[in-house]
């Protein structure tokens, strides 16, 4: 019996090829991943990085199947009762893409961060969901100690929690959605600007003159302005306008009125590229600046290249970045536009001979430890106390503590605040004393958390809403296919997601 052909991978995997393209699609096929606790979040937040093609993954869990399960995990059913959870969603999420590996390990995690840490040095990251915070932070050190990167992500009730903890995280493409493109039009080189000068405007027959680029007619207007300026660019809003008014004056006319001409109306509408070129971002600065990059034999690639491209920023670059090559599109002959974009390409790889032409899209992300966070040592104090005081962040920040508070709860009674409807009343005044002694500790000043936000915790009962779970499994795999990726830029915070009012915050305490 013939086996029906394997899908291309390129119609596969086509959507996210287009967005991280084949190199981050190959970071993601060879990713090993170790999910603990297949609980809805986790159940979720696997099957998005099963669709995307991961390398494979392993499922901790000791649970069975139960009741409760049904009601929120779209990967149970009732021929599932009592048997290992685990399994089950193994089996069912390699249903879903045949080219990934999965297993599972039917064991608690507590017991294999406690007593088989070195098993987490088999993956590249590891996921842990519905993790109480002192079993957070033993796994948050065993991670490091291995360089394993870490995702926390958890749902509580209408609450979601998700953070990141590694030492370092590296983007090599963070792809900001507001970059703008460097074409120098305030500053061209030798070569673009001798280019430009071979267009002779007032010789032009009309469709020539219909095609000239937007980019020459810049860079033109641009010098013709700074000769009479003393080199400096329009700053006010009446130079603009004269910066402007250049360009119009080239158009032609009939009969005094301005002919209608695609390229010029480009001009006009990029001109602000001229005075307004873009800069060196702060992260990038941060970088160059970092005495990381001050390298040593020890130093891996990335920081030799960030010494590198400090090195061309003193030198050829004169404070500049490196032409990146690409060129928009823009009205134009065809020929006119491939010798322009040929000029563009020839000063990128010139660029190239210091640096890549990606550097200025670097980024480096530092993540303080569980540890540090979670027991004051390194709290950023009147961050929490302006987040508790602000009427915008009141709400969330109250949330990460009532979710702190109530991993507390549960290590000195072995069960959640409101876990049994007897008990609400009684936990709601347990909890609050021990929220209120947590920012206490944390900001050093007076803490007011809202009875109502004790209550409804409490209400919650710990509680997985798969709602709410699919929610956090879509960020917790977006989070980690940006840190597979090294595309993208992932959050340094921790992330509360209140369903109550659906809003979110990022706060780095």
């Amino acid at each position: 019996m013939e086996h029906p052909a394997q899908p291309d991978k390129s119609k596969k995997y086509d959507r996210q090829l287009r967005i991280w393209g084949a190199h981050g699609q190959s970071a993601l096929e060879s990713t090993r991943i170790c999910l603990l606790h297949c609980s809805p979040t986790g159940s979720e937040t696997l099957k998005n990085l099963v669709l995307g093609g991961i390398a494979s993954f392993t499922i901790v869990d000791h649970g069975v199947v139960e009741a409760a399960d049904l009601g929120n995990n779209f990967f149970l059913e009732s021929s599932h009762l009592g048997h290992s959870r685990a399994q089950h969603v193994t089996e069912l999420l390699k249903e879903l893409n045949e080219s990934v590996t999965g297993s599972y390990v039917q064991e608690s995690p507590q017991e294999l961060i406690q007593n088989q840490p070195s098993f987490f040095s088999n993956f590249d990251l590891v996921i842990a969901t519905q993790l109480e915070e002192a079993l957070s932070i033993k796994l948050d050190k065993v991670c490091r100690g291995f360089g394993v990167k870490l995702l926390l992500a958890r749902s509580y009730g209408l609450v979601g929690y998700l953070r990141a903890s590694l030492s370092e995280h590296k983007v090599i493409e963070s792809k900001p959605d507001n970059s703008v493109e460097d074409l120098r039009f305030h500053q061209p080189w030798t070569e673009l600007q001798d280019f430009a000068d071979t267009i002779d405007l007032s010789s032009a027959d009309d469709i020539m003159h219909k095609h000239i680029p937007y980019a020459i007619l810049l860079i033109k207007a641009s010098h013709e302005w700074q000769k009479s300026h003393s080199g400096k660019l329009p700053s006010s809003s009446a130079q603009r306008s004269e910066f402007k008014n250049i360009i119009k004056s080239w158009q032609r006319q009939i009969d005094g009125i301005p002919i209608e001409e695609e390229n010029f109306s480009e001009a006009l509408s990029n001109a602000s590229k001229v005075w307004a070129p873009p800069r060196m971002s702060s992260e990038v600065k941060a970088i160059v600046e970092d005495e990381a990059a001050s390298v040593s034999k020890e130093s891996d690639n990335y920081w030799v290249l960030a010494a590198a491209l400090k090195r061309y920023l003193a030198n050829e670059g004169n404070g500049q970045l490196p032409i990146e090559g690409s060129l928009p599109d823009m009205t134009a002959t065809t020929a006119l536009y491939l010798d322009l974009q040929r000029i563009y390409r020839e000063q990128a790889d010139r660029d190239i001979a210091a640096v890549t032409k990606h550097v200025q899209n670097v980024l480096v992300v530092r993540y303080r430890t569980l540890e540090e966070e979670f027991t004051g040592t390194s709290c950023k104090s009147d961050a929490l106390r302006q987040a508790l005081a602000a009427e915008d962040t009141v709400t969330n920040a109250s949330l990460y503590i009532l979710l702190r508070a109530a991993d507390r709860f549960y290590s000195k009674h072995h069960r959640y605040p409101g876990l049994y409807d007897q008990e609400v009343d009684g936990d709601i005044p347990a909890l609050k004393h021990i929220a209120t002694s947590i920012v206490q500790d944390s900001s050093s000043g007076p803490a007011s958390i809202s009875d109502d936000l004790v209550g409804e915790l409490c209400r919650f009962g710990a509680g997985e809403l798969h709602c709410v779970a699919a929610v956090m499994g879509g960020m917790a795999s977006q989070e980690a296919i940006k840190l597979i990726t090294k595309q993208f830029v992932p959050t340094s915070g921790t992330v509360i997601y209140n369903a109550m009012n659906s809003t979110m915050s990022v706060f780095c305490f």
